[in-house]
This record gives structure tokens, C-alpha cells and sequence, in this order.
């Protein structure tokens, strides 16, 4: 989480952190002006691998999600993405745990490891946008 609040602050956002544990954004970002906020969902990961959201996709409220890898490495990679890109490209863990009325959504890093998302900073606009 730290790492993405230097990132997006090195882009010129202002960053706040949300307290531990705080249901929905870990981050909230905005410009200057006060005219363009927006929250941010962080994860960060050891090494690649699935990302777990819950049992209730309607309950996932940033409206972007940074997943980063190699987290405490000195060469971390992050991904970017849209909240209906997470949910799009997520998928049910356990059809048999589903019928049980127990439900697990996981993002596969095959979903999150893509060009288009791998380190794409720009895909959040700039502070003056």
C-alpha cells in the first residue's frame, strides 16, 4: 500500500491512507483542486498469485484496484485496473461450495498479468485531468 501511495504521489496525486482493516479503499487520491477523487484498492503480494475478493463482488467499492507483486522486493510490479475489471475477469473458486450457498471470488494472476495493466500508471489520467 505504501509503495502505491509513493507511486501515485510521485504522479502528483495527493494520497491519503485509509485507517487499518477500514472496509472499502485503502487509499483515496485527489488533486489539487479537490475536483477529481477516488479510492484505491492496494494488493500487495509476496510473488504472483491469486487475489481474494470476497464472497460478494457487489460489495468491492474502489473504483480502482492496484495489485502488486513482489511486494517486498526491490523491484515490485504493479497492475492496474478498473473495479469492473476485476469483476469481469474474476471467477467462482468452488461450484460445489457455491451450491452449499458458500461463495469465493478469486482473481487469477492470468487475469491480472496482462500488458495492459502491468505497470500502466497513465490508465488513471493525470491530477489536472
Amino acid at each position: 500500500m505504501h509503495y502505491v501511495a509513493w507511486q501515485l504521489s510521485k504522479k502528483g496525486w495527493n494520497v491519503m491512507p485509509t485507517t487499518r482493516n477500514a472496509k472499502g479503499s485503502d487509499l483515496y487520491c485527489s488533486n489539487d483542486a479537490e475536483t477529481i477523487i477516488f479510492g484505491v484498492q492496494s494488493k500487495g503480494l509476496s510473488k504472483r498469485g491469486p487475489v481474494g475478493l470476497g464472497s460478494n463482488l457487489t460489495a468491492l467499492r474502489s473504483d480502482w484496484w492496484i495489485i502488486t507483486i513482489n511486494a517486498k522486493s526491490e523491484d515490485p510490479t504493479c497492475f492496474i485496473m478498473t473495479r469492473q475489471e476485476v469483476i469481469d475477469l474474476c471467477f467462482h473458486s468452488d461450484p460445489a461450495k457455491s451450491r452449499a450457498g458458500i461463495q469465493s471470488y478469486w482473481l487469477q494472476p492470468k487475469a491480472y498479468d496482462q500488458p495492459q495493466f502491468r505497470d500502466a500508471w497513465h490508465r488513471l489520467g493525470g491530477p489536472t485531468r
